[in-house]
């Protein structure tokens, strides 16, 4: 047998290794899960899951970029309770699930061995770790991309009409969860394609298989009636990439072809090992276990020599639309779809590869991950957990407050106010649909709060005078004490505005971590103009 497809060790090491990798994994995201608080995106889908019916639920998720599925089940789940672990525990599961369903398919394709070793990098990836830990829609998304990639390979193995229904319903479940989904279905619908061409196959299975990618056909057309339509009418995907997604996206006249995508794989592969050594030393041997599909094509079952096609298809669409204009492509979540077939590819070329000691790969692994883990550098929006520990904002909570007895005002950012929504008022104090107001008030018990309701979510130097002085009549803040609040993406990155502070009657912010920041100003009479207090 190939060394690419053999297994991994004789006797009971075989048979324990792969559940207790799992379970460490599953830990290791409930631990992230209980550690941190929410981010502001994760208060957000929690906020448009809090409605009275599952109509006005519906009518919340088209004020946003993402199908509906997620905050359908925030819905129901909320039920169970909303502190941050209940609220992460569906991404917690679905994360933890889709390592297993993605170690099976491995196993099933090139062995006992590689699946193992994909199951390792997938487990301890940091990024993944970060997505199975939130209330966001990219552990569901890998769960039923998993899902799916096991099941049809199970399906055509066993010949089976019911295994490629479930297929179908769990492509269903990718394409409500988010549209990156979209790259899947066109890789697994073209794999399938050559599978059938090149496979005898009971005719009902590809009956099945029609039926039920015609299904999945009219479900991304009412998607695109109901939804699709209804953003890029409000020029939402353009704005996204017009601002902190635009590295990501194609430009023509500004960016090279094969440059910009060399530079995005790269930054991918940074994002998903969580590390730029780890992650080109990851892209290298991705490259490398697809050139060793290709070359030992005939030492290999006809099914796992066409995987090659299946692990290149992804990236090679994904690149296409973001040239194109459509999707982004790089160091971003909205490609940790590309994960699943990265560390297949990964594991293929590690499996391929025979030391003279056995313990050289699971040293290798081991110490690989680890420098991910311990000195993470993802690339993009990103919180580090100890900036994001739930002692932070409870602590900062307790510095906005008011003493019993006082009133107080909160100024703060869209981000920000997501944020205040979930932890101080129990309500959105939010817009989530325009025409967006320049601000918000809402008052929480003994505090008002002034939200600033900008595309851009934050405060940043050059705007904050102009914002002041546009917020000081209008809620009448001249001569009243004020909070200044600020949590959430990047705050860590804003030292100007930080400094500008100093002119604004606060020289020392009061830091809770590196992305929380708050202070007092008393705003004076001139708009804009701030004193010591």
């Amino acid at each position: 047998m190939p060394s690419g497809v053999r297994r991994l060790m004789p006797g009971t090491l075989d048979e324990w290794l792969p559940p207790s990798i799992l379970a460490a994994g599953f830990l290791a995201r409930l631990y992230l899960a209980h550690l941190t608080f929410l981010n502001p995106d994760e208060c957000l889908h929690y906020l448009l899951a809090v409605q009275l019916s599952l109509v006005d639920v519906y009518k919340a998720t088209l004020t946003t970029a993402h199908p509906p599925l997620l905050i359908f089940l925030l819905y129901y789940w909320r039920g169970l309770g909303h502190s941050e672990l209940v609220l992460r525990l569906p991404s917690v599961l679905a994360g933890t699930a889709s390592c297993w369903f993605a170690f099976k398919w491995l196993e099933n394709l090139a062995g006992r061995r590689t699946g193992t070793i994909g199951l390792f990098l997938l487990a301890f990836s940091p990024s993944l770790i970060d997505v199975s830990a939130e209330v966001r829609q990219y552990a569901l998304l890998l769960f039923f991309i998993a899902a799916a990639l096991f099941l049809f390979d199970r399906a055509m193995a066993r010949n089976s009409p019911r295994g490629m229904m479930l297929f179908s319903l769990a492509l269903y479940g990718a394409l409500l969860s988010h549209y990156s989904s979209l790259v899947f279905a066109l890789s697994i619908g073209l794999y399938a394609v050559v599978r059938f061409f090149r496979e005898e196959r009971q005719v009902r299975v590809l009956a099945v298989w029609l039926a039920g990618q015609a299904a999945a056909l009219a479900l991304c057309g009412w998607l695109f009636i109901s939804h699709v339509a209804r953003i890029r009418s409000l020029g939402m995907p353009q704005e996204i990439a017009d601002t902190w997604l635009r590295k990501s996206i194609f430009h023509a006249g500004e960016d090279s072809l094969l440059p910009f995508v060399l530079r995005e794989t790269i930054r991918l592969f940074r994002y998903l090992f969580g590390n730029g050594f780890v992650g080109a030393l990851g892209l290298c041997l991705g490259l490398a276990g697809v050139v060793w599909l290709v070359r030992n094509r005939r030492a290999l079952p006809q099914h796992s020599r066409q995987l090659a096609w299946l692990l290149t298809l992804p990236f090679l669409i994904t690149a296409t639309v973001s040239v194109a204009g459509f999707y982004p492509y790089g160091g971003t979540r909205h490609d940790v779809f590309l994960s699943l077939f990265a560390m297949a590819a990964v594991a293929v070329g590690m499996a391929a590869w025979t030391p003279p000691r056995r313990w050289v790969t699971p040293l290798l692994l081991t110490v690989a991950v680890g420098i991910a883990n311990w000195s993470p550098s993802p690339g993009g929006p990103y919180i580090r957990p100890r900036d994001q520990a739930q002692t932070q904002m409870q602590q900062a909570l307790l510095f906005v407050r008011p003493q019993p007895g006082r009133d107080s005002v909160i100024f703060t950012d869209y981000q920000s106010g997501l944020l205040l929504s979930y932890y101080l008022c129990g309500r959105s104090i939010v817009q989530f649909e325009g025409p967006f107001q320049p601000f918000q008030d809402a008052t929480c018990g003994q505090t008002r709060i002034v939200v600033w309701q900008s595309p851009d979510w934050m405060f940043h130097a050059e705007e904050f005078p102009r914002i002041l002085r546009d917020a000081e009549p209008a809620f009448a803040l001249s001569g009243k004490r004020v909070m200044l609040f600020q949590a959430g993406w990047t705050v860590n990155a804003e030292p100007d505005f930080r400094q500008l502070l100093q002119h604004y009657g606060c020289p020392a912010p009061a830091n809770f971590g590196n992305n929380i920041l708050a202070c007092e100003i008393t705003v004076s009479s001139a708009a804009g103009d701030t004193t010591r207090n």
